[in-house]
């Protein structure tokens, strides 16, 4: 603006103009503006798949099982000392094909259930009138704790005298071991029940027995579960000291003939049975937690 063109008195003065950045042509060919570009995110472990998880845990088995036959093979591992896998598989095909160990299978099976029933009954009785009774605390489990601490292989003799040397004392020993262990994990369970869900039952107008079914027994399963557990290793281990007492079949009969004769492969026939059927009641008390435990999350590890 110049000097004649200089505006009037009282106007406003003018404002000065910015530059305008030149428009960078856009091709008409071309799709609508979009934000900035997504990249997905590639954890590093992605690329480097790991073995499935049954095959990881089958890699320190079968490592120590190629070496022990490469030991027995090599003559390092004398057949007298322990017989090599191949010859402990033969014997057991042997044992299969003649019904020797179908036959002592379920002998044994027989023995631990019915000793199993009766432990599971006594213990859990026991537990429920310790734990749900300060007066049944005091008169139970003083008892239990005395009799516990006495190692109960060690009332074989006394089991003898008593019941004779048929099937009564293998019976009351498995029941020994399995109630003592189903007890105190029972008992446990109760007494650590949150005291603030028992305060929320009674609040909503739960009686004792209200209380007793629907916060208490939920509340001490896992422990029950837990409890069941130890007690099905405890038996198949009460088993084998129970059919040294004069048996006539079963496994224990088998491997106190296999010690006679030095078969150390027919001893191992029937260890590996006692750790199958052993692995085989654990699975299924697993699978009974994973059903009756749904409600409870827990950590299965990383």
């Amino acid at each position: 603006m110049t000097v004649d063109q200089a505006a009037p008195a009282g106007a406003a003065p003018p404002r000065a103009e910015r530059p305008v950045a030149p428009r960078t042509p856009v091709s008409p060919t071309a799709g609508p503006r979009t934000g900035p570009e997504l990249v997905p995110v590639v954890p590093v472990s992605a690329g480097h798949r790991s073995a499935p998880r049954w095959l990881r845990r089958a890699v320190v088995p079968v490592f120590l099982l190629a070496l022990w036959q490469v030991l027995s093979a090599s003559g390092a591992l004398e057949s007298d000392i322990l017989a090599s896998p191949g010859s402990i598989a033969r014997t057991a095909w042997t044992l299969v094909s003649d019904g020797t160990l179908p036959s002592a299978m379920f002998v044994s099976l027989q023995r631990v259930a019915v000793g199993l029933v009766i432990g599971v009954l006594a213990g859990v009785l026991l537990a429920l009138a310790s734990g749900l009774s300060r007066l049944g605390e005091d008169l139970v489990d003083p008892v239990v704790q005395m009799l516990r601490s006495v190692p109960w292989v060690g009332v074989i003799p006394l089991f003898i005298i008593w019941l004779g040397i048929g099937e009564a004392p293998k019976i009351a020993l498995i029941s020994l071991g399995v109630a003592f262990h189903l007890y105190l994990n029972v008992y446990a369970g109760i007494r650590g029940v949150d005291a603030q869900l028992v305060e929320a039952g009674t609040s909503l107008g739960l009686g004792r027995w209200g209380l007793i079914r629907h916060v208490v027994l939920p509340g001490a399963l896992p422990g029950a579960l837990t409890g069941l557990r130890y007690s099905l290793a405890t038996a198949w281990l009460a088993l084998v000291f129970g059919e040294q007492v004069n048996a006539d079949d079963g496994l224990g009969f088998l491997m106190n003939q296999a010690r006679e004769f030095f078969r150390t492969d027919v001893i191992v026939v029937c260890l590996v049975v006692y750790a199958a059927l052993g692995l085989l009641a654990d699975f299924i008390v697993r699978t009974l937690e994973r059903l009756l435990l749904q409600w409870r999350p827990t950590f299965t590890g990383r």
